[in-house]
């Protein structure tokens, strides 16, 4: 079953770790959120294999929305 990975903070999308068809362990980062200077990782809820990717670098991102699929 798919999963979604939301971003948990509003701000610009600094770097994208992993690409469409990675494997991923949870916890493992996806995305790098940049918010006030600061840098926060968009983990993965579980391991799986990255089905989407649905930001760019320097995409702006709002707060809940969906950033990777994971299944």
């Amino acid at each position: 079953m798919a999963t979604q990975v939301l971003a948990h903070i509003t701000g610009t999308v600094w770097k994208v770790e992993k690409n469409v068809g990675d494997r991923v362990e949870s916890g493992e980062p996806i995305v790098i959120i940049e918010s006030m200077k600061m840098e926060m990782p968009v983990e993965s809820p579980c391991a799986g294999t990255i089905l989407e990717i649905r930001v760019a670098e320097k995409q702006p991102v709002e707060e809940g929305a969906v950033v990777a699929v994971v299944e």
